[in-house]
């Protein structure tokens, strides 16, 4: 089920985003350009389950955050960011298995704040709306 839904990515210009730690441990996250705009992918799998066997919420919540933080450090060109809020709405339960796509958007950014929403959805289904603000940190 994996390597079909894996092939249908590659299949429509997705790629791997190489990531290390956590990120790691949750992925593979996948990622492509379409029209300039950034969009994300997880395939759910079984390491993903909760109690009742659906996705668990932090899987959608930290999916949600790392994609909002990703096209934070696209629009503003800097490198160093911190996640300061993370708003999550639960909308509907996703099952393992199903492909997860985050599509976030620049809502504002100024010099030091980067506001950024986005929808989880697995095909029409809206699964969460997150919205997060990201600080621009300096370079070490």
């Amino acid at each position: 089920m994996i390597d079909k839904a894996a092939a249908q990515l590659k299949s429509n210009g997705w790629k791997i985003v190489e990531a290390t730690g956590f990120i790691e441990l949750v992925g593979p996250l996948w990622e492509r350009s379409v029209d300039g705009a950034h969009e994300y992918a997880l395939i759910t799998q079984d390491k993903h389950h909760n109690r009742r066997g659906l996705v668990q919420g932090g899987v959608l919540m930290t999916f949600a955050d790392r994609t909002c933080g990703m096209t934070a450090r696209y629009v503003s060109g800097k490198q160093m960011l911190a996640t300061v809020q993370l708003d999550t709405h639960f909308v509907e339960a996703s099952k393992i298995g199903e492909i997860l796509i985050s599509r976030p958007r620049l809502v504002r950014s100024t010099r030091s704040l980067i506001f950024i929403t986005t929808e989880v959805t697995v095909d029409k289904r809206c699964i969460v709306m997150a919205s997060g603000v990201f600080k621009i940190l300096r370079s070490e």
